[in-house]
């Protein structure tokens, strides 16, 4: 018998936890990871080889209204995400208690495969009462093929989800290689680890402003190390200064949590140089989304 091989989209609203579901299945840290809403910007391929399976997960920017240039890319990509996959994963906000809204379901309907509600943040739910109306809820708002209560913080139910969705998938050769986790460079994970730091340290607008572009990403002998050159990009001069900090202080912090998160990621010593630059109302401009790596891939 041939092993099984598949796409896998996880969609749903901004701050479901499609980020930290993605990072539990693949059981690697691929996709940033944020409190705030709209973290997530471009499609990201999670790669899971099982014995008999290979899982190619889409993580995809949450769904709401859009706003702008880069508002826009972001719905029109988590939208597409539904093409061309064997499963879709609508990972909902279960302590949120949200209702099965047009805006989530709206993807849904051009798509013909099997759908699974994924009840993420179980662990959050109070009272557990709650449950069983919350998975009515949505009983009645689709004809879903699974409902899963999970959480991907603790990795309860994960193991599960992961087996039924493998059971979903055709029978078909692996996609990629076996010691695959993802489709995306290595320059994208080093600019997505800088982002998740500046989105966990700083405030307010500042985090949606960021863009990173890595200039460089080069192995070297002497000393054993990675050497990574990043331009951090935000659009008002004011957060420019919000970035660097008093004395540098700020940027210096940013480099060194996001240092240590790719050292773990690499396996080696990674020297990390970055700088900050004004692009002034990038997120409406499109030849610098093109630039900064927004590029729909479907």
């Amino acid at each position: 018998m041939t092993g099984r091989a598949g796409f896998v989209s996880l969609i749903g609203r901004p701050n479901a936890g499609k980020s930290t579901l993605l990072n539990r299945l693949v059981g690697e840290k691929l996709s940033i990871v944020s409190a705030r809403p709209q973290t997530t910007r471009n499609r990201i391929t999670g790669i899971k080889n099982l014995p008999h399976a290979q899982v190619i997960f889409v993580d995809t920017p949450g769904l709401h209204p859009a706003a702008g240039k880069l508002g826009h890319f972001m719905l029109t990509t988590a939208r597409r995400s539904v093409e061309d996959v064997d499963v879709v994963c609508l990972v909902v906000d279960a302590p949120e208690g949200d209702d099965p809204g047009e805006i989530v379901l709206d993807p849904l309907r051009r798509y013909a495969g099997p759908v699974f509600c994924v009840l993420n943040k179980v662990d959050r739910v109070r009272p557990k009462s709650r449950m069983l109306p919350l998975i009515e809820t949505w009983q009645r708002g689709y004809a879903f093929a699974e409902i899963i209560p999970v959480s991907a913080t603790e990795g309860t139910n994960c193991d599960r989800l992961l087996d039924l969705i493998v059971r979903r998938l055709p029978e078909h050769p692996p996609f990629f290689p076996p010691d695959a986790t993802s489709d995306q460079p290595e320059t994208f994970f080093v600019a997505e680890m800088i982002r998740e730091k500046v989105f966990h340290l700083t405030r307010e607008e500042v985090p949606y402003a960021v863009a990173v572009r890595v200039e460089e990403l080069t192995e070297r002998e002497r000393p054993a190390c990675i050497y990574a050159r990043a331009t951090i990009f935000v659009e008002q001069d004011s957060q420019k200064g919000i970035l660097i900090g008093k004395g540098g202080a700020m940027l210096k912090q940013i480099g060194t949590a996001a240092r240590r998160d790719l050292e773990a990621f690499f396996g080696i010593k990674v020297f990390l140089q970055s700088t900050v630059e004004v692009r002034r109302h990038w997120r409406r401009d499109e030849r610098a989304l093109r630039e900064f790596g927004f590029r729909l891939t479907s």
